[in-house]
């Protein structure tokens, strides 16, 4: 036994006795540990057994260009020798100045000015707090609710956290709730027979109730993904996000799009809110795809409405003290400007839009195998669902064994797909191509029939 694998065994060794991790099955602590991945390269990760596996994920829905790209690598070292860190609180910096100049472009509207955090978490966790600041200054104390979805994800703050409506994430933490009120999830596949047109307008009509119910005077912000990522990749119904932001308007609600994940070209746009999903938010914020996961860094932009009613003549002497030690990091900008630089060089975005619809073909061709309920996709982020009773609506235990089972069969084939509980979903890293496109379907198609044939002959035990 050389050396690296040696090293291996003693990391694996330390990760069982010392990590935790996201999501970590408490009764089984120590006793295994996760894949332990020693680099990566274009779309795949190579792991320290030296399995070559095609990052079907990318990462966290964040690695846009890829792996071991030369020029962000030499951005963030320069950068470091440059200037490594500067206190937020009284100094800025050229890369977080230049990059919000950037964004400020890439946005919809009047979405202008940026506010820098340290991930997606801490990006909606500000938005929600610049909503408290804004109603405050406003002398409206009581405006503070905030209405949600069910199948929504948000993060992992105490606030974010409470905004999820993946009940998955929620035993054993106490979720303060007591100002946020959920609607129902926009998934066609509950719509119980109605038209597309008639989901839209339960939806809608759902949503109006709720502020008769709750008095508009007392709800603050909508908080919502163009499309719910980690509930499913469900897509509402065409002209959902434009109705209900315009109730929003007519009650004085802040409207929040959470792009997260659909922001920097993962639908195909810098930003999906407007050209993708028809709306212009007042807030938006970002993370992943921002930086392509090299280094840590999140945001928002703000409407200059927004900002004109609580700044200058109107700020009642308030200071938005919200921020944090790594609020517009220089490293981080600069890896940013970098990535950014990359995806504008490689025409990424246009690359995107020409292999959505061959993703999106090679998700349907699934479509007809055992235990695939549903398929939805949007630019390069897709779901297979799978039911081990394909009328079902709602998963059970049972089927998210499956979809374990289906992700551990596509692990050795050579394909990491990230199972949300019975759903595999697929968002690869942005430079794929066409024909890795068709080997990842074809994993993906071998997983689900094996488990399907598994499931047949009985062997409960695998699955």
């Amino acid at each position: 036994m050389h050396g690296a694998q040696l090293d291996a065994i003693e990391r694996e060794a330390d990760a069982r006795r010392h990590l935790l991790s996201p999501a970590e099955e408490m009764a089984k602590l120590g006793e295994e540990s996760r894949p332990l991945l020693a680099y990566g390269e274009g779309i795949y990760v190579v792991d320290t057994r030296g399995r070559r596996l095609i990052d079907g994920p990318a990462g966290m829905w964040c690695t846009q260009v890829g792996y071991a790209r030369q020029e962000i690598a030499d951005a963030i070292a320069a950068q470091a020798m440059k200037l490594s860190y500067n206190s937020p609180w009284y100094t800025t910096n050229s890369p977080a100045a230049e990059l919000a100049a950037r964004i400020a472009e890439m946005t919809p509207g009047d979405l202008n000015r940026i506010f820098f955090t340290t991930g997606g978490s801490t990006a909606v966790d500000s938005a929600l707090r610049f909503t408290e600041f804004y109603n405050n200054v406003l002398g409206r104390p009581d405006k503070k609710r905030i209405i949600v979805r069910k199948d929504g994800y948000h993060g992992s703050t105490n606030l974010t956290a409470a905004c999820s409506g993946r009940a998955g994430n929620w035993p054993n933490f106490d979720i303060e709730q007591d100002r946020i009120v959920f609607i129902s999830s926009p998934n066609m596949r509950l719509a119980d027979g109605k038209s597309e047109t008639e989901f839209l307008d339960h939806l809608v009509a759902e949503f109006q109730q709720t502020l008769e119910e709750l008095g508009a005077d007392t709800v603050a912000a909508f908080l919502a993904e163009p499309l719910l990522a980690s509930g499913g990749v469900i897509i509402p119904p065409k002209g959902y996000h434009a109705r209900i932001k315009a109730l929003c308007e007519q009650h004085d609600i802040v409207y929040i799009s959470d792009e997260v994940v659909t922001a920097f070209g993962r639908c195909g746009e810098w930003f999906a809110s407007e050209k993708m999903f028809g709306v212009v938010p007042d807030i938006i914020t970002f993370a992943k795809g921002v930086t392509s996961g090299y280094v840590p860094l999140g945001g928002l932009a703000i409407s200059e409405k927004l900002l004109a009613r609580v700044s200058g003549e109107n700020a009642k002497g308030s200071y938005f003290t919200n921020g944090y030690t790594y609020t517009g990091h220089p490293v981080s900008c600069a890896a940013a400007l970098a990535n950014i630089a990359i995806m504008e060089k490689s025409n990424l975005l246009d690359h995107v839009r020409a292999m959505s619809e061959h993703f999106a073909a090679g998700l349907r061709s699934l479509a007809d195998l055992p235990l695939v309920a549903d398929v939805r996709s949007n630019g390069l982020v897709g779901c297979v669902e799978c039911l081990a009773d394909k009328t079902h609506v709602v998963a059970d235990d049972f089927d998210r064994k499956i979809g374990a089972r289906i992700d551990a069969i596509c692990f050795d084939l050579g394909l990491i797909v990230r199972p949300i509980g019975h759903m595999c979903v697929l968002s690869p890293p942005l430079i794929i191509t066409r024909e890795e496109i068709d080997r990842m379907i074809s994993i993906l198609r071998q997983g689900i029939l094996q488990a399907a044939d598994e499931l047949a002959r009985g062997d409960i035990s695998q699955i």
